[in-house]
Order: structure tokens, then C-alpha cells, then sequence
């Protein structure tokens, strides 16, 4: 399913609930967060209500689930909350949690889905990003005979395979077509572990916040006398029990594999971490969190590996612009040969792409390397400055209020390959903060095709323009 608009949330979304391991109570609230924020964790209970963006820069352990930890704010078990966003389409949004742990719930994503569409979500006027990729990508561990792949597709989907040499789950595997399946076909799917797995958890302190609401407790051995009394107590229950189902207490499954189904629940929270939603095709074979992490990175390093930075614009010329060069020479002050945007293709109140076509015949090229014609990188700066410009002027009230916009700083500018003619820039201008004093920072960055040419930040002041006399 194609999204074409980032979302977010439409109203405040409150959920309480215990920490599977911590066993704590906690209060967590889902709030709307503006374009390009992504989905952050803030601790409400720790002073200045420090944040911790979902990346996977910020992870610090995957051993029983997934924890980031960031400027002393600290968020585990956050996969299944995770899962729901992406399977949802929020983009943004603020998680303000009252303790370390996101609560279990019922040990799947469900509940997560069913608060949130109750308040719905809200479209935002810009446009999603997506990663893909061109070649396989592929991670493997043969300790723990692990191994995902990631292969090139215009759209996501998920294959998982687990394998545990169980007598009771056997060999099991899980696939997801379209997102758009997601609430029916893997989020109500609940964690699970085996009994073994479940007595070293105990011992170390963990799980308790565990018990068979929220959970599938797989019987991987006999029970010996007295067990039986000692998972009673455990979970608190008077009826514990386990019949030829091999699972505790006989819990009725929601599908006949839902452990395989809930492992891709897992990779689809702990994928997500790479910070945008993919298009591509994953076979995920016996994965786990740590795994599914490393793959996320691995998506990272590809990425900058091959400079396909994150938020190319896409250029149809085919499509009527925002704004023509008439508009755009209302607003700047700029003439030829040097008013260097020729449309605007996209607009908001936070970003603007516009578009200058290199031709032959520019002033420029007559001195500037005449027998091998390159575009300088100051005019790649200015043409970009110009593009921003553009949305701040235009925020300011138009071509009316009669404002101009001045360079007082240019940082990190970073040139990464040649412009020449017959090339198309596309350049897009994100804004960092708010204008304040008529003070505006900006990102810049300028794409021949989905190449990265040139970025930079940018600083320019406000000013009135003088009336000529």
C-alpha cells in the first residue's frame, strides 16, 4: 500500500499497563507530532522530560525485546508499539511514557491498533520517504543460524521462518503481502516463549510483568512432579494445566502459526528503527531481536553507501508547478542571468523543492572551465538559497509585504558530484526551527536525478526591501 502524505495522530491516545519484564504499571500517552519528527519516546517521569528517538543508533539492547536509551531517556520493550505505527502509517508521533517500559498489554499489537483508531489519524502536508534499494542486502549469524534477506520490490513484504526443532510449533512460516493486512493478519499475534526459557527469565529478575494473558508458554519438556503447583504460584492461577495442545494453561491460538507470526510482528517493529518505511522484499529465517537490529543498520549503510540519500524529491515534469518563474521574480529580487529557480514543485510550511534546469547557454559557462562546462558550486549555494528563500517570503505574506532574504552563514557545504548542461537540479530546503527575528535556518540540499550533488545548512535574515527612489 503506497502512502503518499506522512501521518500522524488526530487526538492524544492514553494506555496503561504493566512492563512484561519490570512488572511495573506504567502510563503512556500518544500524542501528534509535526512532519518530519518521527516517532519519539519521552520520559515524563525523569527530569526536563528527556527524548529518545526511534533509530536504531539508539539501541542499547536486544536482549528479551528492544531498548533505546538516549540523553538519559530509556524506552524497552518498544517492538510491539513499534509494529503498530508502521502498520497504521504514522509517521510521527510523541510516545510520553511514566517509566521504563512500554506496557505488554496482551503481549501483541492489537490493543495498541484498537486505542489509536479510536481517536484516527491526520494526514500532513508532506510527502513520505521511502528507502529501497537496488541490489540484495543480507545479514547473517551461523551461531545462532540466523540469516535475513532483503531483496529489491516497489512495495513491502515480510516472510518469516522459524524453527526451534519444537515437537509442539514444529516448522512454521508467516507472510505479509501488503501492509494494509497488517491489523487482521499480525497484530493480534502474542509473544512466546518456552518453559525453559521462561524459568531463566525468572531467575534473572525478568518477566515479571508476565503471565498467560499475555503470553504463549510453549511446553518443551515433561513436567516433573510439583511443577505443575510451582507455575501456579507463578503465574497466580488456580487452573494451570497442559493438555496434547503443548501449550500452558491450553490457550487457543488465533492461527495456527502464530508464533511465526508474531516473529514477523517483531521484525516489522525492529525494522522500522531505520527510521523510514521500506520498499522491499525480506525473508527473515529464525529471526530475533538482535538480528532484525543489525539489519536495520545494515539498511543505514547502504544507504550512505551509496549516497541515496533519504527524501529525494521526485520530479514529474509532466505535472503543472506550484509556482513559475513570473511568481518567483515577484518575490526575489533577482534577474537574469542570476535568478536561478525556474518552478516550484513542492511546498509547505516547513520545506520547498524547486527546480533549476543547466543549460549551455549560461553566462557562467563562458568563463567558468568553457572546454569542460561544470556548474559552480557557489551557484549551486545560491540557487538553493534562493529555493528557500522562495518559502520564506512566501510565508511572509507574498509578493506584497516586499521582503528580501540575506546569507549571514553557510555551513557543512559538501559538493559530491559534478552539474553540467543537460542536467536537471532539484533542490529541497527544509526548515531547522522556526523563524525567530527574522532569523531562518535551513537544510539544503540539491539532486541531479536521486543522486546527491551538493548540501549544506543555510542562515538568512529577513529584511524589508527598500523602496527605489
Amino acid at each position: 500500500m503506497y502512502q503518499e502524505n506522512q501521518h500522524t495522530l488526530k487526538g492524544e491516545v492514553a494506555i496503561s499497563g504493566v512492563g512484561l519484564h519490570t512488572g511495573e504499571q506504567v502510563n503512556m500517552t500518544l500524542k501528534p507530532a509535526p512532519a518530519g519528527a518521527g516517532i519519539k519516546f519521552r520520559r515524563v517521569d525523569i527530569e526536563g522530560k528527556p527524548e529518545v528517538k526511534a533509530d536504531v543508533s539508539y539501541v542499547t539492547d536486544t536482549s528479551r525485546g528492544t531498548t533505546i536509551e538516549h540523553n538519559g531517556a530509556r524506552a524497552s520493550t518498544i517492538e510491539h508499539l513499534l509494529a503498530s505505527f508502521y502498520g497504521l502509517g504514522i509517521d510521527n508521533a510523541i510516545v510520553e511514557l511514566d517509566g521504563n517500559e512500554v506496557p505488554i498489554l496482551d503481549g501483541s499489537a492489537f490493543q495498541f491498533i484498537e486505542a489509536i483508531e479510536k481517536v484516527g489519524l491526520e494526514e500532513l502536508d508532506a510527502k513520505r520517504i521511502y528507502i529501497s534499494i537496488e541490489e540484495n542486502i543480507e545479514i547473517t549469524d551461523d551461531e545462532k543460524d540466523v540469516e535475513i534477506v532483503a531483496t529489491p520490490s516497489a512495495d513491502l513484504r515480510i516472510t518469516t521462518m522459524i524453527d526451534f526443532n519444537s515437537n509442539v510449533l514444529g516448522t512454521q512460516n508467516a507472510t505479509l503481502k501488503n501492509i494494509k493486512d497488517f491489523k487482521k493478519e499480525i497484530a493480534p499475534c502474542r509473544t512466546f516463549c518456552f518453559l525453559h526459557e521462561l524459568e531463566a527469565l525468572q531467575a534473572t529478575g525478568l518477566i515479571k510483568g508476565g503471565d498467560l494473558d499475555n503470553a504463549i508458554v510453549v511446553i518443551d519438556r515433561p513436567l516433573e512432579d510439583g511443577e505443575v503447583e510451582r507455575l501456579s504460584k507463578l503465574f497466580n492461577k488456580k487452573d494451570i494445566k497442559v493438555e496434547d495442545t503443548g501449550i500452558l494453561n491450553n490457550i487457543k491460538l488465533h492461527f495456527p502459526n502464530e508464533p511465526a507470526r508474531h516473529k514477523l510482528l517483531d521484525v516489522l517493529g525492529d525494522i522500522s528503527l531505520a527510521g523510514y518505511p521500506l520498499k522491499m522484499n525480506i525473508f527473515a529465517y529464525r529471526p530475533g531481536h538482535k538480528t532484525n537490529v543489525d539489519f536495520a543498520k545494515k539498511i543505514k549503510a547502504y544507504v550512505r553507501k551509496n549516497n541515496k540519500m533519504l527524501g529525494v524529491p521526485a520530479y514529474d515534469p509532466s505535472k503543472p508547478a506550484i509556482y513559475d518563474v513570473k511568481y518567483i521574480a515577484k518575490l526575489l529580487p533577482h534577474r537574469y542571468p542570476f535568478l536561478l529557480v525556474d518552478k516550484i514543485i513542492e511546498l509547505s510550511d516547513t520545506h520547498i523543492v524547486g527546480v533549476k534546469n543547466i543549460t549551455f547557454n549560461e553566462p557562467e559557462f563562458t568563463g567558468h572551465f568553457p572546454d569542460n562546462p561544470i556548474f559552480p558550486g557557489v551557484l549551486q549555494l545560491e540557487a538553493m538559497a534562493q529555493c528557500g528563500g522562495v518559502m520564506v517570503l512566501n510565508s511572509q505574506g507574498g509578493p506584497e509585504k516586499k521582503f528580501d532574504t540575506y546569507f549571514l552563514k553557510i555551513d557543512n557545504a559538501k559538493f559530491k558530484r559534478m552539474v553540467v548542461p543537460g542536467d536537471t537540479l532539484i533542490m529541497k530546503l527544509e526548515l531547522k526551527g522556526p523563524i525567530r527575528r527574522g532569523i531562518c535556518e535551513m537544510r539544503g540540499s540539491a539532486y541531479v536525478g536521486n543522486k546527491l550533488v551538493c548540501e549544506a545548512d543555510l542562515m538568512a535574515q529577513i529584511v524589508p526591501r527598500k523602496e527605489e527612489a
